[in-house]
């Protein structure tokens, strides 16, 4: 392995511990302990090498982003690769969406609900973003009812599962209905 090589792979490594340290703090104490100097200090270099790497928190919460949404993605096809019918595809990604969303809370605000400088639903959509889509959207296209369209359908089941997990976490909406929601929301919008 050359010098270039191994400087390369040791700068992945320390961007790798970057952005999980600014994730592990973030679901332990959320968005607002995040910052620069601690990070820093959690990952034992200066902050001039954390900022080699990142230009400031928004761009930590963009890269916390990007690897959230491919975990994401490949949690939402896992839960539906099982499933027998269409029916229980759909159940299935709406389970693992809203599990997801539970067990990340961090994870998934950053996907969602901060800046982290990413493009959304544009040209320039970074790929992990467009594959979290992607991964709804095989699954949720084929129920979209005939004369919709696959996208607009997979938007609006998307926002309906975005409001019950930001309405659960926030406790705007019982937890204990939760499947009960998804079962509405299976048998209401999907035309099976």
């Amino acid at each position: 392995m050359s010098v270039q090589e191994r400087k390369q792979r040791e700068r992945a490594d320390r961007e790798r511990l970057i952005v999980a340290t600014a994730r592990e703090l973030a679901e332990q104490q959320g968005w607002d302990a995040v910052t620069t100097r601690l990070l820093a200090e959690r990952i034992e270099y200066s902050q001039p090498v954390l900022y080699s790497h990142f230009r400031g928190k928004r761009e930590i919460i963009g890269a916390v982003a990007l690897a959230g949404a491919t975990e994401m993605a490949v949690a939402v096809r896992a839960a539906t690769s099982s499933a027998n019918s269409p029916r229980e595809r759909v159940a299935a990604l709406a389970r693992a969406y809203l599990d997801f969303a539970a067990r990340n809370p961090a994870v998934y605000d950053a996907i969602f609900q901060l800046d982290g400088g990413l493009a959304y639903a544009q040209e320039d959509t970074p790929e992990p973003l467009k594959d979290a889509f992607a991964a709804l959207l095989e699954t949720l296209g084929e129920v979209a009812g005939d004369g919709v369209h696959p996208g607009l359908f997979t938007e609006t089941f998307w926002a309906a599962l975005h409001g019950i997990a930001t309405l659960t976490r926030t406790e705007r909406l019982p937890p204990e209905y939760t499947e009960q929601r998804v079962k509405l929301l299976v048998d209401r919008l999907a035309m099976l």
